[in-house]
């Protein structure tokens, strides 16, 4: 099998593969920044986010599945989050305003980049924050 990479000019990799585009985000792509900039979140929390946020970009990025499987992926990763906040809250932090804006805009931009047409309040749910 013969696989090529192409580099467009949106600085995104799609690759052909057997003649499927299977689209990459960036490796550049700045996942929960606004959280990542403001001290009141651990770090080590937030990543803890990214790492659940990204299993659903390598899963996206497999290619070939409907939009209820990317749904059930979806809420898989909220509840993983939801299931944050009790560490959050040990670390003087919680997953309010500014973590749900941030959450809401990473995941909103990957659906887009990837062309999956769901709403973002449909996407995230399952969250009870």
């Amino acid at each position: 099998m013969v696989l090529y990479v192409v580099r467009s000019v949106f600085n995104r990799t799609i690759n052909i593969k057997g003649g499927t585009i299977v689209k990459k985000l960036d490796s550049k792509f700045e996942y929960l920044s606004d959280m990542y900039e403001d001290s009141y979140y651990p770090t080590f929390l937030v990543n803890k986010i990214k790492e659940n946020i990204m299993k659903l970009v390598h899963f996206i990025e497999e290619g070939n599945h409907t939009i209820e499987e990317v749904q059930e992926k979806l809420d898989e990763m909220t509840v993983a989050i939801n299931e944050l906040q009790e560490e959050f809250y040990e670390h003087d932090s919680e997953i309010e305003t500014v973590a749900r804006d941030s959450i809401a805009i990473t995941v909103e931009e990957i659906l887009q980049y990837f062309e999956i047409d769901i709403d973002i309040e449909e996407a995230l749910r399952e969250r009870d924050w």
